[in-house]
């Protein structure tokens, strides 16, 4: 089996995280792998927030955590200590598709960088709020952006976990 379907047959959401940042080497490469997705009519729509400062971190966790009703002092993010949110442009057909392909492309590359990744919905919440659009327009972000996920990074703390039995009667072949 080739590296490619290796990685794609291997990697597991991880949802606990030593707090050691990754190199930011490694994150680049994970962006780059975003910025590389396909994208509905080569638009390109999607665009990172490459988050390694712990204040906005703990912010967006926060934030994440509130919208999704959990008890004070649980973390969404599971302790990853980088936090990659993908949005995409509002109003094209493509938005959802667009950033969800980025956001595979940079879990599979962190995967195969050895790192662990997963993806952390209420994105879109978060930033359909004023407390997240003033976030994007602090880092220079201009224009009307869609969340779409946040793609947390880390080094796993642990195993791995382990693949679930796939559910039969998925593939429906005509030939």
């Amino acid at each position: 089996m080739n590296e490619t379907m290796q990685a794609l047959l291997t990697r597991r959401s991880v949802r606990k995280y030593t707090p050691e940042m990754p190199k930011r080497e490694d994150l680049e490469q994970i962006i780059e792998a975003g910025l590389y997705a396909a994208s509905g009519k080569g638009g390109q729509s999607s665009i990172i927030l490459a988050v390694t400062d712990k204040a906005l971190r703990d912010r967006l966790m926060e934030m994440n955590r509130q919208i999704g009703g959990w008890e004070e002092g649980f973390d969404p993010f599971y302790g990853a200590p980088a936090v990659l949110v993908v949005l995409a442009k509002k109003g094209t057909p493509y938005t959802v598709a667009d950033g969800s392909l980025s956001m595979g492309n940079m879990m599979l590359a962190a995967h195969a960088l050895g790192l662990g990744s997963c993806w952390i919905n209420r994105a879109r919440e978060a930033f359909d709020t004023e407390e997240g659009r003033e976030i994007l327009r602090s880092l220079g972000v201009e224009g009307e952006y869609e969340g779409v996920g946040h793609c947390i990074v880390g080094y796993p703390e642990g195993d791995l976990p382990q693949p679930k039995e796939r559910k039969a009667g998925r593939v429906f072949w005509a030939e």
